[in-house]
């Protein structure tokens, strides 16, 4: 079986190696550093299994579990961590495997044999019950059958199209399934409703202006591109527009 092993630290990477080197059934077929690699070789590489650490800088572990469970054939999960007590019960309790630093060769070798592919509300309960920021570092989207990670950083805005939302970013836009409302619970320190169906970036506002029809647009940095802002929301657009 194809093995993909994912931890911040080399050390930790080495030792992981090493025994699994001593498992003939298995085969390690890349190692990443970070959380954003780990997805790109989970998808690329297609492994059976990803040892992935949670506690890793920039995308964690979490995260990059959540946009690999989003493939079209997801590889089982194991998570690597340094939790103990409580946390450790919420791994058994939401039945996702997990592997205790330092890694042991029998308990490595159990874990292979039992893993599973946690689905999307294991996550959840899981980053919930361990604590962990729930806020992603980057939007998943299905794109050709591929899997499109985009920074939300480079996010301008979200459009709500009925089931949709469009994404619009540095590099273009995709479409993905999620509630804005949603996406307004997570990203709402930096994003600002501007109407029902739209949240833009407080980074990529210009500017507000009337329109010929009485209304009211915001304006965007750079692209120059105008969003409709309903009634509602006006009073709040111009009170976050001081503040710039």
């Amino acid at each position: 079986m194809k093995v993909l092993i994912v931890d911040d630290e080399q050390p930790a990477r080495e030792r992981l190696a090493s025994l699994l080197e001593r498992m003939p059934d298995y085969e390690v077929v890349a190692n990443a550093s970070n959380g954003l690699q780990a997805v790109r070789l989970a998808q690329q590489l297609e492994p059976d299994i990803v040892l992935l650490d949670i506690r890793m800088p920039g995308m964690d572990g979490l995260e990059a579990a959540s946009h690999i469970a989003e493939m079209e054939t997801p590889p089982a999960v194991i998570f690597i961590t340094a939790y103990e007590g409580h946390a450790i019960e919420a791994f058994e309790t939401h039945a996702v495997g997990y592997l205790l630093k330092p890694v042991r060769q029998e308990r490595l070798q159990e874990a292979l044999e039992q893993a599973g592919r946690p689905n999307r509300a294991q996550l959840g309960h899981l980053q919930d019950s361990t604590h962990q920021s729930r806020t992603r570092s980057h939007i998943c989207a299905r794109v050709r059958g591929n899997l499109e990670l985009i920074p939300v950083e480079s996010v301008h805005y979200f459009q709500a199209d009925q089931k949709y939302v469009t994404v619009r970013h540095d590099e273009g836009e995709v479409l993905i399934e999620e509630p804005l409302k949603a996406l307004e619970e997570e990203f709402g320190e930096d994003f600002l409703r501007i109407h029902r169906n739209a949240l833009v970036a407080k980074s990529r506002f210009c500017g507000m202006e009337k329109n010929n029809q009485g209304g009211f647009e915001v304006v965007l940095k750079d692209s120059g591109e105008r969003l409709e802002v309903s009634r509602r929301h006006v009073a709040e657009v111009r009170r976050f527009l001081k503040t710039l």
